[in-house]
């Protein structure tokens, strides 16, 4: 059975993929942020 990914360029897609979430995490956390300033109003 041949590799088709190399160790490393697993490791590098799944780096992205954890930085790509901790992006759509902050952007969650901005959001909710932004309500409660709202609500504290």
């Amino acid at each position: 059975m041949k590799k088709t990914l190399t160790f490393t360029q697993l490791i590098k897609n799944n780096k992205d993929e954890i930085l790509n979430d901790h992006d759509q995490l902050k952007r969650i956390e901005l959001k909710i942020d932004a309500r409660h300033v709202k609500n504290s109003k």
